[in-house]
This record gives C-alpha cells, structure tokens and sequence, in this order.
C-alpha cells in the first residue's frame, strides 16, 4: 500500500514538472542544433562554454531540485490536510478547544499554525482573535514564498552569469586579436566567440524554464493561502458577536 502511494505521488510531481523539463529540453534542443555543426554531442558544448558555462549548468540542477521540493512540499493537501481540516472543525463543533489546540500542536502545517494561533485567543474579543490569525497567516505566508524566492534569485542570476561568460568570451577573442598585432585568423577567434554565445544561451536556457515554474508556484501557493485563509476565518466565525 505504501509502495502504491509513493509510486501515484511519484507521478504526480513527474507531471506537474513535465511542462517544465519539456520548456527546457526544447530550448536546449533548439540551441544545441545552432551551436554548430561541428559540436558532436552536448558534452562538446558544455566542454566550450568554459568554467561559466560549467556553473550555470551546477545551478540548473539546483534549480531543478528546488522546483522538485517545492512541487511536493507545497501541495494544498501538504500544507492543509483535508483530514486534518475535518478533525479540527468536528472538534471545534463539540466546543473541544483544548484537544483542538493539542491536535494543531501534534500535526504542524500552514493551516494548524494558523489555526493553532486563533485557538491560544479563544476567550479574548473577536478583534483580537482576528488578529492573531492574520498575524500568524502573513508570517506563514512569507515563510512559504521565501522557499520559492529561491527560483526567482536563480532566473535572474543564471542570463547575467551568462552575460558574464559572454564578456570573458569577447576579451579573450580581443586578446587574440591584440597578441596577434591585428593579423588574426578567424579560426583562431571562434574559441573565444564560441564561449561568449554558449554561456548567454546556457543563461537563457535556464533562466526561461525556471521563470515558468517560479510563475505557477507562486500563483499556485497565492491561491492556497487565500483557500486555507478562508477556511480558518469560517472556522472562527462562530466566535464573532452578533448585531444587537
């Protein structure tokens, strides 16, 4: 049974990552071909596109890995258990607020933090009950979007390293052109040429896909959060003086 869990989680994360992998094996496949018809495998572009190249390609994978964990830990079911939402709710109908705060403390996620905070003002005013939970939201809240600030460092990082190896490209090439006192053979100038273009292309191939997957992340954590916002709030309500 738990063989059959992790195997279906396995192939959900495989699918909400394919579009991602799909962008970027495109685009690497689309860049490799005009790298040039001498280039006999990809290893042969890595290999030219120097030590920059190199990097940028250490920080794909961590990139990768990054869209990975945050694709499994950030789930809706991860960060609000149905089943934990139901539990909390029973108990907050049978007035069971104590076993309710014990439970939120037992099985810690966004939506027991959150929940968790409101129970601790249970006995104080609605406005300061109120408050506590929208304290604790906002704080979940940018702790989560820290873990996926890591893909927008690496979107942007990733083309200005690639600028950076297109920089030390064209100096190497100028270098040739100056140490040959203007009498340089085209030949002699493609190694340096070659790596300008290959790290900006490396940049870009990274940078793009990870972009995309920053952008659904992001918006799908948003919507998460007003989902469980809401459910917490409603969860509260019973708590709000009603009109004279």
């Amino acid at each position: 049974m738990n063989l059959s869990l992790a195997s279906t989680a396995l192939i959900r994360v495989a699918t909400r990552t394919l579009p991602f992998a799909a962008v970027a094996l495109l685009l690497t496949s689309s860049a490799f071909a005009q790298a040039g018809e001498d280039s006999s495998s990809a290893l042969d572009v890595f290999t030219k596109s120097g030590a920059i190249g190199i990097l940028i390609i250490v920080l794909s994978i961590v990139a990768l890995a990054v869209v990975i964990e945050n694709t499994v830990t950030l789930k809706r079911d991860k960060l609000a258990p149905p089943e934990l939402i139901d539990e909390v709710q029973a108990l907050f109908d049978e007035g069971q607020y104590q076993e309710a705060m014990e439970l939120c403390e037992n099985e810690p996620c966004f939506f027991t933090r959150v929940a968790g905070a409101g129970i601790t003002k249970i006995g104080h005013s609605f406005e300061v009950i109120e408050q506590s939970i929208s304290e604790m939201g906002d704080e979940e809240s940018i702790r989560l979007h820290q873990k996926i600030g890591w893909l927008s460092l690496i979107a942007n990082v990733a083309p200005m390293m690639g600028l950076l190896g297109t920089v030390g490209g064209m100096i190497k090439a100028f270098n040739t052109i100056a140490s040959s006192g203007g009498q340089a053979n085209p030949a002699d100038l493609a190694l340096g040429i070659s790596e300008a273009l290959l790290t900006t292309m490396l940049g870009l191939v990274v940078a793009i896909p990870v972009t995309a997957s920053f952008a659904f992340l992001r918006n799908r954590l948003v919507k998460t959060v007003i989902e469980v916002g809401a459910i917490v709030e409603d969860l509260f309500e019973r708590f709000r003086p009603t009109a004279a």
